[in-house]
């Protein structure tokens, strides 16, 4: 089965064309990281025109790419959610009209599910039950898999992600936008150990996760120490070095616990830790090692296939697919989606901070 998959929930427009729901025969992806750098972060009104006017293009490019035409597609599968409204509207009218031209099924992908089928393509299949970790600059979520197309929430951020906590701790260092490579970058040339960070815990043993509290002591060592914000990324000092090393440290030593802490309740037979902030090599150092602490398998998409893209989109959407699943015309994006069908294990409580 040839899918063509079309992703559009934030800031990259994207298409792919995907056998079986394991071979890629394109993927072409559109960024748009320049038009939002000026304004900090993404603009969500700008997105969305920026995608009306890249993703026929980029459609037609993945097809090319692909050495097919739209005669050969045999289904369309398209971010429904979770993302920018107006983002998310383009690709789904656009994936609507084009099955509907072609007379061909199509579905609706939960974008957070996209990452974790980000995997598929260069690893062996996944083994269950498993445990996904996805991180990204919206996102972050730990998720218990005991079969395929079953997702347990396990963990979640109360607040922000960790790809948006870079973003913002960048902006306050003077760093620019995106956050994350320029903070790994510094970090290298950092002491972590002159600007030590807090881990959150939630008070009742919840597995949740926080990054406000992480953001705001960053805020409070910058004043302490009287560190003045880089007027240039290209040549900081050495104190903004460590707080970017510091921060990082606190990021990944609270995903990767979290993590183990999963690990331990489900016993997975696959680790699988997918999302945009996965480029960055800490993290997947640190997750490798964990797997062979815990004897688990650890699946890492490369760093292409980590950001924003179609290709997962058209493997999520190839499995239900393949389990007969059809949406009709009336699928509208959804903002708000959410991935779990297999009830929710955390309870509240409130976030305490520790060193």
């Amino acid at each position: 089965m040839l899918v063509l998959g079309i992703e559009s929930s934030c800031d990259e427009t994207a298409a792919a064309v995907v056998r079986d729901g394991r071979e890629i025969l394109s993927s072409i992806i559109s960024s748009q990281i320049e038009l939002h750098r000026p304004w900090g972060g993404v603009v969500p009104e700008l997105a969305s025109r920026e995608h009306l006017n890249k993703i026929d293009p980029i459609v037609n490019e993945a097809l090319d790419a692909a050495g097919i035409t739209l005669e050969d597609i045999d289904a369309v599968a398209v971010t429904q959610g979770p993302g920018l409204i107006g983002s998310l509207m383009v690709g789904v009218c656009y994936a609507k009209a084009l099955a509907f031209a072609r007379g061909i099924p199509f579905v609706g992908v939960n974008h957070i599910e996209g990452h974790v089928y980000s995997v598929n393509f260069e690893n062996p299949p996944v083994e269950y039950p498993a445990v996904a970790l996805i991180v990204s600059g919206g996102h972050t979520n730990i998720f218990h898999l005991p079969h395929e197309g079953e997702y347990r929430l396990m963990s979640r951020t109360r607040d922000d992600a960790a790809g948006e906590a870079f973003d913002k701790v960048a902006k306050m260092l003077g760093l620019g936008y995106p956050g994350g490579p320029v903070i790994e970058r510094l970090a290298r040339e950092g002491e972590a150990s002159k600007a030590k960070f807090p881990r959150a815990k939630i008070s009742d043993g919840s597995l949740d996760l926080s990054f406000s509290g992480l953001k705001t002591a960053v805020v409070r060592h910058v004043r302490e120490q009287g560190i003045e914000p880089a007027d240039d990324p290209a040549n900081v000092s050495q104190e903004i070095k460590d707080v970017a090393a510091g921060f990082q440290k606190a990021v990944v030593g609270a995903l990767i616990a979290r993590l183990e802490q999963v690990s331990e309740h489900v016993s997975p037979r696959t680790m699988i830790v997918a999302g945009g902030v996965v480029c960055n090599t800490v993290l997947r150092d640190a997750a490798t090692a964990l797997g062979n602490k815990i004897g688990c398998p650890v699946y890492l998409p490369s760093k292409h296939l980590s950001t924003d893209n179609a290709a997962m989109i058209a493997a999520a959407g190839h499995f239900h697919l393949a389990g007969g699943r059809r949406d009709d015309l009336g699928l509208a994006a959804d903002v708000t989606m959410r991935l779990q069908n297999a009830g929710d294990v955390r309870p509240a409580g409130k976030v305490r901070y520790r060193v």
